[in-house]
């Protein structure tokens, strides 16, 4: 090994030219067919084997250890670096977890205490503040599908030699699994029957034909573009700062074209620690509300007690299952979990597509796409200003965004994080059209079938059901069709995966903002992160179960919502001046302003469009950590 550490230090220039040419004249030497060069790193492994040329990260050269030499020796593969360059914890890890353990201790010692001050302010934000919440989520939308549509879709978020890391399956996989999980297999059948119910601001008389068309439109507004806008609106944001520009992986760092230096101190510091917050909130409504639908269907199914201890248990064993897969790489743990999921969810809609009123699954497809391009922009507004009976609306709209908008660092981190090398108009239809026909074509099959049920009588119980337990309408559901108890087995299978994936990226993401924007956190760090997702989840099922688990998603939203709008502003900014008119142009003939601080200047390294000499340091540096991309000696 001592050869490898002096001749790959020599390479990253502690050495003099003369001991560099030495090696690579003995590189050569050995390619035509002579000795092998034993000192060299460039040497060919064989006579016929070619040089691999690449670039070494700067970090490398502070310590030989960190690296071994591949067998073939033409290429350096990141190893477990030592303890001093490990990604460290600091003042946004402590103070995110401590508020995070207090909310839990508050929970569970004073539940009746906590659900009285949840109850206040929930109720103080959906009479006043419904407005921000439907502004927000409407300028989210615009702005990603102008970023779509406009010229700056062309622009890689990476350098522009980026190749993605994942398969358009794979990356689509994980990036559905994180954004909706087993929230599409709770809501997807039960909204639909409860809108049947309590028709949206009294539009229609209830168990009306006009109610069940106006039940599917809701839906699909609910799940269909919005939310997916808002994602990539945090996904997009991330993803470009990180891959192109050499930021960290943190939200803070977004705002540096707005606050400048100050995004490291203690404002950026608030920046992560809110973003931390809305993550671990936001997550542990969708592990509350898996759990309430596993309890469910096993009570349903075989008909087991669906108490709150039963929950507990169930969300006990659950988080077991998701911390082993956290101590694993994303390549081994989140990616296969979701082909699985990739893999099941579609074979249960074509079962039910088949066997269900196929016809009439289609005829609500075709219709509830009509309905809601035609009113979505009224939707998209209406709040019954002079009406004072805000309860559908906090119920349901403002409920939803600000679940969303709670989940935005969460999703947005993550797609960011698997989407290097992608088009930002590739990013956009993966991320916000195709997800949103997913999400639709799945509302259609259940929620149709279900509402033809409901409307026929042939389930007389199941809008009842419903609306005592939503969890629990998709069971009875499928107790209608052929092979129920083998197909509620796969449901819940379905469920749990759904389930363990969305926790698992959770905890990388909280990892991940709480390491300082490492894309390695520490497995101990994952491990506590789901710990404490376990606990918040627990609380809020038992201060109040499913009311809780929606009262507090509107909380954290509300002062995200602010965050989201000013990640808009620095990425548009940033973004417009990487394709500013050409003033002048460099040797590839990229457009930037003359004096422009953030232009490229000349390096053997070659640079993102805009990337100044520290970024690219960075970058490089990035590169080093990422697990599983290997570095090349030139």
């Amino acid at each position: 090994m001592e050869w490898r550490s002096r001749c790959f230090s020599e390479r990253v220039g502690r050495s003099t030219d003369r001991s560099i040419g030495r090696c690579e004249r003995r590189s050569r030497s050995f390619a035509a067919g002579g000795v092998p060069a034993t000192n060299c790193p460039n040497a060919p492994s064989s006579p016929s084997a070619p040089r691999t040329s690449g670039v070494v990260a700067p970090e490398a050269a502070h310590s030989a250890r960190s690296v071994r030499m591949s067998p073939t020796l033409k290429t350096v593969i990141p190893m477990q670096t030592s303890k001093k360059n490990r990604p460290a914890v600091g003042v946004v890890f402590f103070v995110s977890v401590a508020i995070t353990a207090l909310i839990v201790l508050w929970g569970a010692l004073a539940p009746n205490n906590f659900g009285v001050v949840t109850n206040r302010v929930f109720g103080y934000v959906v009479s006043d503040m419904s407005w921000f919440f439907l502004l927000a989520a409407n300028v989210f939308l615009v702005f990603v599908i102008y970023l779509g549509l406009s010229r700056y879709g062309r622009t890689k978020l990476g350098k522009d030699d980026d190749k993605p890391d994942f398969g358009r399956l794979s990356w689509f996989a994980m990036m559905f699994q994180a954004g909706m999980g087993p929230a599409i297999i709770f809501w997807g059948l039960a909204e639909p029957l409860s809108h049947y119910d309590n028709v949206p601001f009294g539009l229609a008389e209830p168990g009306s034909q006009e109610a069940a068309g106006l039940a599917i439109q809701y839906s699909f507004f609910h799940w269909a573009l919005h939310p997916w806008a808002i994602y990539a609106t945090a996904g997009l944001a991330v993803a470009y700062f990180t891959h192109r520009k050499g930021e960290k992986a943190l939200i803070s760092a977004i705002f540096r074209p707005l606050l400048g230096d100050r995004v490291d101190g203690p404002l950026g510091k608030a920046l992560d620690v809110l973003a931390v917050l809305a993550v671990v909130f936001g997550i542990a409504v969708a592990l509350g509300q898996a759990g309430l639908q596993l309890t469910a269907g096993l009570g349903e199914t075989f008909g087991l007690p669906t108490g709150v201890w039963v929950q507990l248990a169930i969300l006990g064993l659950t988080t077991a299952a998701f911390m082993i897969s956290a101590t694993t790489r994303i390549e081994h743990g989140i990616k296969w979990i979701a082909n699985i999921s990739m893999l099941i969810a579609p074979l249960l809609l074509i079962f039910y597509f088949v066997v269900g009123p196929t016809v009439v699954q289609l005829n609500v497809l075709t219709e509830g796409i009509g309905n809601y391009l035609t009113n979505i922009v009224p939707m998209s507004f209406r709040l019954d200003a002079f009406d004072i009976n805000t309860e559908w609306l906090g119920s349901w709209t403002v409920f939803y965004w600000s679940w969303w908008i709670a989940w935005a660092p969460y999703v947005g981190m993550f797609m960011a994080r698997i989407s290097r090398g992608r088009s930002i108009r590739e990013f956009v239809g993966a991320t916000v059209l195709a997800p949103s026909i997913v999400s639709m074509v799945w509302i259609a099959v259940f929620g149709g079938a279900a509402l033809q049920l409901a409307r026929n009588g042939q389930a007389s119980d199941i809008a009842g059901t419903v609306a005592q337990s939503p969890a629990a309408g998709m069971f009875v559901f499928i107790k209608e069709y052929p092979l129920p108890i083998l197909l509620a087995i796969i449901t819940l299978v379905l469920l749990w995966v759904f389930f363990v994936a969305s926790a698992d990226s959770g905890t990388v993401v909280l990892g991940e903002l709480s390491s300082g924007g490492s894309p390695n956190p520490k497995v101990w760090v994952r491990l506590l992160w789901g710990l404490l997702l376990a606990g918040v989840a627990a609380v809020l099922l038992v201060s109040g179960g499913l009311g809780a688990l929606q009262k507090a998603s509107v909380l954290i939203g509300a002062p995200f919502a602010l965050v989201l709008l000013g990640i808009c502003v620095a990425f548009f900014k940033t973004l417009s001046k990487e394709r500013s008119p050409r003033v002048e142009g460099d040797a590839r003939g990229r457009t930037t302003e003359a004096g422009d601080p953030e232009a490229p200047e000349a390096s053997e390294d070659p640079a993102a469009p805009g990337e100044r000499p520290a970024e690219r340091q960075d970058r490089a540096v990035g590169d080093e950590q990422r697990p599983d991309e290997r570095v090349h000696l030139a």
